[in-house]
This record gives structure tokens, sequence and C-alpha cells, in this order.
């Protein structure tokens, strides 16, 4: 029987040293390989985002998982092993696999696994991100890329090694996977629209409401993870956590991030009581680039039944655009298929740039970027400042707590008051 390119693989490596074996799954070009991955962060995205790793290729597992809370990871396993067999088979999660508490994400990097799926809240995105890539493991990275400039320039110095290295890295941005979008964003690139004019940024609609009550035996910092969305140290804000898809697609029509900031916001709607915590509910920012365009973003999480917007627009010298319009009618008609759904193909993309079955992709510097825009905007917001790109560059703005406890004591800043809030 011929060598598989596995044992050639090996074999080539050993030769090279009698004390080193590269593992194929690490090189692109290693064939249909069964590839193993890892989850860290059990909650709805993350469960989620491993239904559509499967869905997308019949030869990966999941073999491990990690989590705060083992409540959170038996939910989650219990979920997936009740999907449908030609998934749930491909759970290979085992006792001696499953990690629990805030180290748990360590274990879990350092066992044998190919791709690490980060799924957590945004405020451990950099430190986790960073130990995969220190570990040489491909990356499936939920965006946003942090909370706050230390943390995503923390992001950022990974994303380069990650380049160094040719790791694949596929972020949770998937409207750049989105057949309707990677098209028109291309057209637009090639002049459809003539020169873009302006851009425009839109994510208006419900609250956001991770933990409705707090249970008496849960301390502060337990209590904050499970109602993360509503602290921003955790969370990051709304323009930060959600409203980055929208600004991200901005960025990459532009092909560049914008060089400041003036923003606006405060909580029009949120009660100042403790499942809300310290986030705003709206936020406004007019951003401006290199070239002079600017992009007008909007953000907005007030009571359903309001009115309503998801989306974004391009103006050029010779039109517009919402950044699907200018698909061809095959890639919109295909839209409504199960494989074209976008949380599918990041996922497809992901494992072929891995195997080298198709482009090297390496999104991490980009969508880190797209998360500094948005955390621009946020402080910005909150100081009633201009903010410039190289302001966010050198801010010493660290916002991760230095002690990590179930039990932790953990008092909630203030709301942000621009002229009173500091931006340092």
């Amino acid at each position: 029987m011929p060598d598989s390119r596995r044992s050639f693989l090996e074999r080539s490596a050993l030769a090279a040293s009698a004390f080193t074996i590269i593992r194929p799954e690490l090189l692109r070009g290693a064939g249909k390989e069964k590839l193993t991955a890892g989850l860290i962060g059990c909650g709805g995205r993350g469960t989620q985002a491993v239904e559509n790793l499967l869905t997308g290729d019949p030869n990966v597992e999941l073999v491990a998982v990690a989590d705060v809370f083992e409540d959170r990871q038996e939910s989650s396993l219990k979920r997936l092993r009740g999907l449908d067999p030609k998934i749930s088979s491909r759970i290979k999660v085992t006792p001696e696999t499953r990690f629990i508490g805030f180290d748990a994400f360590k274990k879990l990097i350092a066992s044998d696994i190919d791709i690490v799926m980060l799924a957590t809240p945004p405020g451990y995105r950099p430190e986790h991100f960073e130990a995969a890539i220190n570990a040489r493991k491909h990356v499936f990275c939920e965006k946003p890329f942090g909370v706050d400039p230390v943390g995503v320039r923390r992001s950022m110095d990974a994303a380069k090694k990650s380049e160094e290295l040719k790791l694949t890295v596929v972020s949770g941005a998937q409207r750049r996977f989105q057949r309707v979008y990677v098209e028109s964003v291309d057209k637009i690139k090639q002049g459809a629209i003539g020169d873009v004019a302006a851009t425009y940024a839109y994510w208006v609609g419900g609250p956001v409401i991770q933990q409705k009550e707090r249970n008496a035996q849960w301390g502060d910092m337990e209590w904050q993870h499970r109602a993360w969305y509503s602290f921003v140290w955790i969370c990051g804000d709304q323009v930060v956590e959600q409203h980055l898809h929208n600004i991200d697609v901005c960025n990459w029509v532009m092909g560049a991030h914008p060089v400041k900031c003036v923003a606006s916001g405060g909580a029009a709607w949120r009660p100042k009581e403790e499942i809300y915590g310290n986030i705003y509910d709206h936020v406004t920012a007019d951003f401006t680039y290199a070239n002079g365009v600017h992009m007008s973003s909007y953000c907005r999480q007030y009571p359903k039944g309001c009115h309503q917007n998801i989306s974004e627009l391009v103006v050029g010298t010779k039109g517009r655009t919402n950044c699907m319009d200018l698909a061809s009618p095959e890639a919109r008609k295909r839209a409504r298929e199960p494989m074209e759904n976008p949380y599918v193909r990041e996922h497809i993309a992901m494992l072929n740039s891995i195997r080298g079955d198709g482009p090297y992709i390496n999104h991490a510097m980009a969508v880190a970027e797209s998360t500094m825009t948005c955390v621009m905007a946020r402080e910005s917001a909150y100081s009633g400042m201009e903010l410039t790109w190289d302001m966010m560059m050198n801010s010493k703005l660290d916002l991760q707590p230095k002690n990590f406890d179930y039990k932790l004591k953990m008092d909630v800043p203030p709301l942000p008051v621009p002229g009173v809030y500091k931006f340092i």
C-alpha cells in the first residue's frame, strides 16, 4: 500500500531531526486528514459554533471542552449529543478532556488538538488567543478580539505571530464568508459604484440580557460572568461586542481602519438596576479614514417593538450599495441553501485553509483592527473626547481583573459620564 501523506511528512520530519515530529495538521497541504477541535466557552455561541463546524466537514471531531462553569459545560454537551447522529457521533469529549475553572483554557490548549475554538465572553479573548497561538494551534476566534486597548494590542501581537507561523485564524465576523457580501465588496473595490464617498453602519435592535436575576449564592465575579453582557470589563459594551459586525464591513470595504472618531451615547432606556450593569444602550459615532471618507455608525438596544435596522450602506460617486445587492443572481439564489449559511461557511473555509484545499485565511489582524475601531467609539462616547488611532495604540486602559475567584468581590464602576470619565 502506498505511503499516506501523513506518514511521508512524519518520516521527512524525522529525517530532519531525531527529536522532532512535525504534525501534518499544522501544515497546509496535509490532505483530508481528520482534524480535532477543542471549545473554550460552552455558552450558546460556542455550542452553535461547534454545530456549524461539524456540519461543514465530516472529517473533524470535538474532543475537548473548557468553561468556568460545569453546568454550562454540561448543557452544551447535552445539546450537542442530542443533534443529528451525523454530528453527535463526532462529539468525542471524555471525562478526561472536560476542563473546569479559570485555568481550564490552559489545560485544553495543552491537549492534543489541532483547532482551538474561542467563544468565551470577549474580556478573555486576548489572553486565550495569545495562548492558542503560542501553542501553535489553528484558531476559530469569536469576535471581538478584546474589550480595551491593552487587550486588543495583545491580540494584535498574537495576530502577527500567527501570520509568521502560517496558522489559520478565522473570526466570528461571518459576513466575510457570506457569498453575497464577498461578491459585493469585491465589486465595490473594483469600482462598481465609483469612488467610495461615505459609509454607514447600523445595529439597531432589542436588548441582550444574559441573566435576569442573581442567585444569592453567587459571588460578584460569578454573577458578572453569568450576566456578562451587562458589564464593560467582560463585554466591551454593545458597540464593541455586537456592532463590530457592521463596522468591520465598512473597514473591509475601505481596506483600512479609521484614524479618528467622535462619538456620543448614554443609557436612555436601561434601568439603573443590577442586571443592567454599566453599559450604554446607544452609541453614535462619526469616524474618519485617512483619505477623508467618513463612516457614520449607530448602535442601539431598546425594548422589542421599537424600530430595528441591522445593515450597512456604502455611497459612491456612481451609486450606492447595501453590500449585498451587487452579488450575482446565482449567489443570491444560493444564499438560502443550508451549506451557504455564513456560520457554516466560515468553518468550511477554515478547514480548507488548514488542509491546503483552499486559500490561506488569517483574519486576525483585520478583525483586531475592527475591534480597536469599536473600542475607540466607546471610549470617545464615554469621555466626550475626539480620539485618534494613535491615542488608542498608546492607551493604558486595561479592564481585565488581576485576580479570579467565583466569590471575588467586584464593585461595578458607575455608568460613564462624559466630562467626568477619563480616557487613559
